[in-house]
């Protein structure tokens, strides 16, 4: 079997004959990179679909392309069925006993059954069991339940934050992210509503637009806040009570106050943040699959969280840099309702921002149905890829025809309906038509044995079990250092020239006291031509002051926590305040102190980064060595798909010689063949006529009888002739073939070797250190600074500004 194990091919299947409902020799190997123009899988019930696109998933998997996958149904958790040892001990628990029962056996040997039946579907697609293990190696896969435990969970708490600066800046993407967020949250109160004519979307519309152009976070509860008392004063042109009263905001703010206190709501605000950066790759840098399975919701929670799940992911690619490679996948199963041609739910802006705008950065969109009548094929018509199985309908076929026409013509490609009509009507189970603007033309292929376990949809118990030991540990939140605080009420009278300031108290409980603290806000610069960096960092710390021979010990400095800015300068009215040392009572005590600060910041602040000198890369200020190998991965995969174009540019010119040179050795070979064929003919010919002239009686040699033979011998000696140049110039094709094969492994070998040399996950990372100059540290401030802390009776302190 040819070898499918290449870089950025996906091994989908094997081509097909539908006119002789065989299979044809080769193997359908997709350009990962074609998938960067999207794709859409369209398929009744019982086509195969599932089984195309978990395969698909697989194989982006195995190349390292993280993936967010949206499952309504449950089929995609198959994905975390897969069994290296093949045995029946790992199928017994997952298997379907109503199968069992329905075939008569036990679930013991019916789980032997599916054991026996999967190895030996992958052995007759050329797939081991270490293919297997080696997905399993190759990236993470995690289910996520919204509004379930059963998975892990997804907060919300923070999916009406401010989107980035991309999003913002950018009129129309705000304004589209406004008006779905808007919609979402309203259907989650089964409010129907229309952005022009609904005060409900007009009125949250108007609060998200002025929060975040501000760059200000909400969430749930500030959001019921801002209805009661919302930060605008006017809507349009009329006064905001004439326009939505008081008394009708307050009902509203009471639906969603009704919704988040319920106990059902609860599981919404736990769990890991819903950021797509973070969710595509685990900490250490692995990619991930991350399956959201949402078939345990409601149709308007389904709604909601596809669409805040859309819009996060449209915000997390803005902030991605342009390629032309395959960075990322969102795969959605069954988008029905989701995507219509006429109405316009919240999922379907995002969702139509993603088509238009994510090949340039690098994310592929697959899109997967079995209601090919009830989609938007105008939007549809940015994709690329269409796989296309078993329809129901003629209804359907027309829609999809439709559909490969649009995007035919967006591509610039021909189109013929009438064929494409015929293949339509001729495709069976696991049996798709493959349209790819990107290929000269349609291919039919058969999909290949899947290496998950597609038992069918989970249900809530089995995605537990199936996620047992395999949820995040919890992260410890430090309340942070504890100190006894001595009291008094009275707050130290100070000298005029003494500034001071009070950082921040928040909520807790006990005797709010407030420490005196150095602060010091300084803006770092960190440049090092050599390393491309040039970059500044704002820094700010607090130290204790006390009575000891050295006042002020900046080894025991701290992170504030708190920007310059957030400093107040009243202190809390029912606050009491700590003993002030003496050395801080003194004017000449604090430019001493700034300037020790100064040194402390030079001597112990600095910015590493990560080099790599493979692909002369280097990391930027701040980023993670998570994050930098992130991007490392992204790079090779840019770096790799350039060396194998420049190989491909590099062979083509001589396997296209080689090609020709055979075209017109096989043309040689038919000459010789036809010449020799002539010369045998003429020689039977003339063999013939000297032995009718014997059989009618010709007892003596005549003149004529005599040149008859003499011919025969000529002939049959150039037929002796012409047979032998038929098989030096057939020597010559198999040559030629010999050389081209030779030709072709060796461009194969030379692919590979570039391949290990950029793979991402053997790269050796340098670091190096960038300190800065004492003439790059501006101090922005340098004060006393109050630091309040909740006392309890016991005398310890917690801090509570942090």
């Amino acid at each position: 079997m040819q070898d499918f194990e290449k870089l950025g091919a996906f091994y989908l299947g094997r081509a097909y004959d539908p006119v002789a409902h065989s299979p044809k020799d080769g193997l359908l190997l997709y350009d990962s990179k074609d998938l960067v123009t999207h794709a859409v899988c369209v398929g009744m019930t019982g086509s195969g679909k599932t089984g195309l696109c978990i395969g698909l998933l697989e194989e982006a998997a195995i190349d390292g392309i993280p993936a967010i996958v949206i499952d309504p149904k449950g089929d995609l958790a198959n994905l975390l069925l897969t069994f290296p040892q093949l045995s029946p001990q790992d199928f017994a628990p997952w298997i379907n006993e109503d199968d069992a029962q329905r075939k008569g056996v036990t679930p013991e040997e019916f789980a032997k059954q599916q054991a026996e039946l999967w190895r030996d579907g992958l052995a007759k697609w050329g797939q081991s069991p270490e293919r297997i293990q080696k997905l399993r190696d190759a990236a993470e896969f995690r289910i996520y339940t919204p509004g379930s435990n059963a998975g892990t969970s997804i907060s919300i708490v923070k999916s009406f934050a401010a989107p980035p600066d991309a999003i913002r800046e950018d009129r129309e993407l705000l304004r589209d992210r406004v008006s779905a967020t808007a919609t979402a949250v309203l259907a989650l109160l089964g409010i129907e509503v229309d952005p022009i004519k609904s005060r409900e979307h007009i009125l949250v519309s108007n609060i998200l637009n002025v929060s975040w152009a501000d760059g200000k976070d909400l969430d749930l509860a500030a959001l019921i806040g801002q209805i009661q008392s919302p930060p605008m004063k006017r809507v349009g042109v009329l006064d905001l009570d004439a326009f939505y009263p008081a008394k009708d905001r307050f009902e509203l703010a009471m639906s969603l106050n009704n919704l988040l206190a319920s106990p059902g709501f609860e599981s919404w605000l736990e769990g890991e943040a819903l950021d797509v950066g973070e969710i595509l790759h685990t900490p250490a840098g692995k990619p991930r699959i991350a399956i959201f399975s949402i078939a345990h919701l409601s149709d308007s929670e389904r709604m909601f969280f596809v669409s805040l799940l859309l819009n996060q992911v449209v915000s997390w690619m803005r902030t991605q840099s342009g390629t032309t490679s395959l960075r990322a996948l969102l795969y959605m199963d069954e988008i029905f309702g989701y995507f219509p041609p006429v109405a316009n739910p919240p999922s379907k802006l995002p969702l139509l921002t993603l088509l238009k705008q994510a090949r340039a950065f690098g994310v592929g969109v697959v899109l997967a149905t079995q209601n090919p009548v009830d989609l938007d094929y105008k939007g549809l018509a940015n994709c690329g890829t269409w796989f296309i199985g078993r329809l129901q309908t003629e209804r359907d076929k027309a829609r999809v025809l439709d559909g490969l026409e649009g995007a035919a013509s967006g591509a610039g490609a021909s189109f013929n309906r009438e064929q494409m009509d015929q293949i339509l009507s001729g495709l069976g189970n696991r049996v798709f038509l493959m349209n790819n603007v990107h290929e000269d033309a349609p291919e039919v292929f058969e999909t290949r044995w899947t290496l998950s376990y597609l038992r069918g949809p989970l249900t809530r118990t089995q995605i537990k079990t199936l996620m047992s030991g395999k949820q995040p540990e919890a992260r410890s939140v430090s309340a942070g250092r504890s100190a006894a605080v001595s009291a008094a009420a009275i707050r130290p009278v100070l000298p005029a020239g003494i500034n001071q300031l009070f950082l921040p108290a928040r909520g807790g409980q006990g005797t709010l006291v407030y420490q005196p603290m150095l602060f010091g806000a300084a803006q770092v610069r960190f440049a090092d031509a050599k390393a491309g960096i040039d970059t500044t960092r704002d820094a700010a710390f607090v130290v204790p002051i006390s009575d000891a021979a050295v006042p002020v010990d900046w080894t025991s400095a701290e992170e504030a926590g708190v920007e310059a800015a957030g400093l107040e300068s009243e202190a809390n009215e029912t606050a009491q305040f700590s003993t002030l040392p003496a050395p801080a009572a003194k004017e000449k005590s604090y430019p001493a102190w700034s300037k020790d600060f100064v040194n402390w910041i030079f001597a112990n602040q600095t910015l590493e980064i990560f080099r790599c000198a493979e692909l002369k890369v280097n990391s930027e200020a701040g980023e993670s060595e998570r994050d930098f190998r992130v991007r490392l991965q992204q790079a090779a995969r840019e770096r790799r798909d350039e060396v194998k174009a420049a190989l491909q540019q590099k062979y083509a010119p001589r396997i296209g010689a080689l090609e020709e040179r055979i075209r017109k050795s096989v043309q040689s070979v038919e000459r010789e063949q036809e010449q020799a064929q002539s010369a045998k003919l003429q020689t039977a010919m003339s063999i013939g006529a000297s032995l009718l002239g014997a059989f009618l009686g010709r007892k003596t040699l005549s003149a004529t009888n005599i040149g008859r033979a003499a011919t025969a011998a000529r002939t049959a000696t150039r037929a002796y002739k012409e047979s032998q140049d038929v098989g030096r110039a057939g020597e010559n094709v198999e040559a030629l073939k010999q050389d081209l094969a030779e030709l072709l492994a060796q461009f194969q070998q030379d692919v590979d070797a570039a391949g290990e040399k950029l793979d991402a996950a053997t790269i050796v990372l340098d670091t190096a250190v960038v300190r800065p100059k004492k003439t790059n540290i501006g101090v922005k401030l340098f004060t006393l600074a109050w630091a309040p802390y909740w006392q309890d009776e016991a005398g310890n302190a917690t801090p509570a500004w942090k």
